[in-house]
């Protein structure tokens, strides 16, 4: 790492960092407690684990300006185990993830990354913004809030948007809560605030070793559930970096993040907080603010523990339409509504894979599938473009004994169909010329290919010669070719 950067990175941007530090800790609250009830856990499990993963992933993450905290994506996968077995073996199974996360940015897998199409980042931008909106939902829920949230809402947006261009020196979000809460407060208006949703906690966490029995039958329990964290939690970090490194023109370690998202859940793990990973909303509320380095990270989380600890009376009266609007703001801004017009422009491909994103991550709430179904679909499409791609032609020879084929494109499993389709092994020839120095020989399937038709042809007395390999492809069927092996032909023949 840059000293240099590093040092940069805590100092370069400190009153916008302490600012948009300070509006992203008040959303933390709601969250952290919602996050918390969802896993089936006090509130406390989730704020206290908000605060530390935000803390040191300010001091030992790959992306500043990030925010990492308890989220959703890991809260849900917790369930089951908090339900069966208690909060001591969600505490163990956070330290778990955590040395697992470790363990992936150690060794520098987190390179897959790059395989993550455009397209897929767009769905997942598109799907999470959707997701945020429809969090919201509960909160404008006419049966259960009063009807002056609806024009608090309106309010808190029209000063998050009208203020930036009056003065953009105060983050136009923390103006929309202090407003909102000084209304409230001195009118006594009756909404719903952050104090319904759950107590705050009064008392710092305090270190513990979770008391479980350090045995095989128990990481056989909490082993499945802290792979899973481990892989949803550094995919939706590393999915809201390149998002994050992308708004801000900066590039950050993948592999540090990776490492750093490990130390924080082994961390949080010791002191009763549950496990999490980046936020995209609140990294979105932070970067919007002016927010870019560790400071505003480290803030947020140091900030979220004193409104908690300190001035949780205070902080328990802000109306949830002031944090309602903010996370509309965010929904809104991170949206790509140019994706939507892009639709008609760009390559259908590109656009069912968009598409195929945003609808299963909205219907299964889960980040890790809808990815996976969108690189899925991404290799799908991109080998069976390869695959068009690819065709032979052929020519006989004025005696009408020897044919030479010629192979253009990239040969592997998706056109070996083809390749074996263009050869007339009816004809009767005293010699075959398989050209392949217009093509590339890729993997097993291809490699097998070869061989068949090699086999084929040789079967019916022809002399077959194979030319123009090039140095991989050469080396890829020198090790796994079996057509110039001793008894090929008469393996081939007993089929």
């Amino acid at each position: 790492m840059n000293l240099d950067a590093y040092r940069r990175s805590w100092v370069g941007n400190i009153r916008a960092d302490v600012l948009s530090g300070l509006v992203v800790a008040l959303a933390l609250i709601p969250e952290a407690i919602a996050f918390s009830i969802i896993a089936g856990v006090d509130p406390k499990v989730g704020l206290y684990a908000s605060f530390s993963i935000a803390v040191i992933t300010a001091i030992v993450g790959g992306r500043p300006g990030m925010i990492s905290a308890a989220t959703a994506a890991t809260a849900v996968l917790m369930v089951t185990l908090v339900r069966d077995h208690g909060l001591q073996y969600l505490l163990a199974a956070t330290v778990l993830a955590g040395v697992i996360q470790i363990a992936v940015g150690v060794s520098r897998i987190s390179f897959v990354m790059r395989f993550v199409s455009k397209s897929v980042m767009t769905g997942f931008v598109n799907a999470l913004a959707i997701l945020i909106f429809l969090a919201q939902l509960p909160e404008m829920d006419p049966s259960r809030v009063p009807m002056l949230t609806y024009p608090l809402i309106v309010a808190a947006l029209a000063v998050i948007y009208l203020l930036p261009r009056v003065t953009k020196t105060i983050p136009s979000p923390l103006v929309a809560i202090v407003v909102l809460t000084g209304l409230s407060m001195f009118f006594g208006w009756d909404v719903r605030t952050v104090g319904d949703m759950g107590a705050l906690p009064d008392t710092l966490p305090v270190f513990l070793i979770p008391d479980i029995p350090l045995n095989f039958e128990t990481l056989q329990i909490i082993f499945p559930y802290s792979l899973a964290v481990a892989i949803v939690g550094l995919l939706e970090s590393l999915m809201t970096q390149n998002l994050i490194d992308d708004l801000t023109d900066t590039t950050s370690s993948r592999n540090q993040e990776c490492i750093g998202q490990g130390v924080a859940n082994g961390i949080t793990g010791f002191i009763g907080g549950m496990a999490g990973c980046a936020m995209i909303g609140q990294s979105m509320i932070n970067v919007k603010s002016g927010g870019r380095g560790r400071l505003s990270t480290m803030v947020a989380g140091v900030m979220l523990l004193i409104f908690c600890v300190v001035l949780g009376p205070w902080v328990s009266q802000i109306p949830m339409a002031a944090l309602v609007a903010i996370m509309i703001m965010v929904s809104v801004g991170t949206f790509s509504w140019s994706s939507i017009r892009e639709l008609r422009i760009h390559p259908k491909t590109s656009s069912v894979v968009m598409l195929a994103v945003v609808v299963v991550v909205v219907a299964t709430h889960n980040l890790a599938i809808g990815v996976l179904v969108g690189v899925l679909l991404s290799g799908i499409f991109f080998a069976a473009k390869i695959a068009r791609q690819f065709h032979l032609t052929s020519a006989l020879s004025p005696d009408g004994r020897e044919r030479t084929y010629r192979v253009h494109g990239q040969l592997f499993y998706g056109a070996t169909e083809d390749f074996m389709a263009a050869f007339d092994f009816h004809e009767t020839l005293d010699r075959v010329v398989i050209d392949v120095s217009d093509a590339k020989i890729w993997d097993l399937s291809a490699v097998s290919a070869l061989d068949m038709a090699v086999l084929k042809f040789r079967r019916d007395g022809a002399e077959v010669e194979v030319l123009g390999m090039d140095a991989s492809s050469s080396s890829i069927v020198g090790r796994l070719g079996m057509a110039d092996k001793p008894g090929a032909l008469d393996k081939m023949l007993e089929h």
